[in-house]
């Protein structure tokens, strides 16, 4: 079986030591970078599939990083920070990354978060199904089609990450029933939701600038006030 070439990107020797040890112990193959430069120049040269990526690092900065990575990536990235107060994992997220962990962290926690986030790349990827029968869903504007992870709104081809993807199809696969935030986080994340966040929200605003023709107008996901979020037909 090939490897999995994950990317630690830590200034903090010690830091990205101890997820590199985690991570070859589950069989992945990490490549270590001290800075975002020398991460970028990694991922121009290995196949990288995931990015475990620090926010506070000298020079280019890791929200910086994420974002050039999101220009023609769309691999899963997890940022680690020292700051956990909603609006820094706000920024995190709204710079293009899929999750968001807090030092210090438990590295069996991250270890199932990178697990988590590759399995979903890996079933929404092109490629990756067997079954060659497209499934699609196609309502008014909007065409998703899961097995080649592609999405057209009102005729515009969409590059969505996996995390997104994932909860639009959620959304459109279930016309007309609203979904609260807890509800999509348990089912996107496979995790329970134990303390009130803005994860859902965030990724669903990246989503409405994606796929809305004005984002402020939302016309595909609609916002139930006080309840979630539902796409109607």
């Amino acid at each position: 079986m090939e490897q999995i070439n994950i990317l630690v990107v830590d200034d903090d020797k010690e830091i990205a030591e101890l997820v590199e040890i985690h991570l070859v112990s589950e069989g992945y193959k990490v490549w270590k970078a001290r800075s975002a430069r020398e991460g970028l120049q990694i991922l121009e040269s290995q196949d990288i599939k995931l990015v475990i990526l620090d926010i506070m690092m000298p020079g280019i900065d890791g929200l910086s990083m994420c974002k050039k990575i999101r220009e023609t990536s769309t691999i899963p990235i997890i940022m680690l920070s020292a700051r956990s107060a909603d609006l820094d994992k706000i920024i995190g997220l709204g710079a293009g990354a899929d999750d968001y962990v807090t030092k210090p962290f438990n590295p069996l926690e991250l270890t199932a978060r990178v697990k988590s986030q590759l399995r979903r790349f890996t079933e929404f990827n092109p490629g990756s199904h067997d079954n060659k029968q497209d499934r699609e869903i196609v309502l008014k504007n909007l065409i998703i089609n899961r097995d080649n992870h592609k999405v057209t709104a009102y005729g515009r081809d969409v590059k969505l990450t996996p995390i997104e993807f994932e909860i639009l199809y959620l959304l459109a696969s279930n016309v007309g029933r609203v979904f609260s935030t807890d509800d999509i986080f348990e089912r996107v994340w496979n995790e329970k939701v134990f303390e009130s966040n803005n994860t859902v929200m965030v990724h669903i605003r990246r989503i409405r600038e994606k796929i809305e023709v004005d984002s402020r107008d939302s016309k595909i996901i609609k916002t139930v006030w006080g309840v979630g979020y539902k796409i109607e037909e």
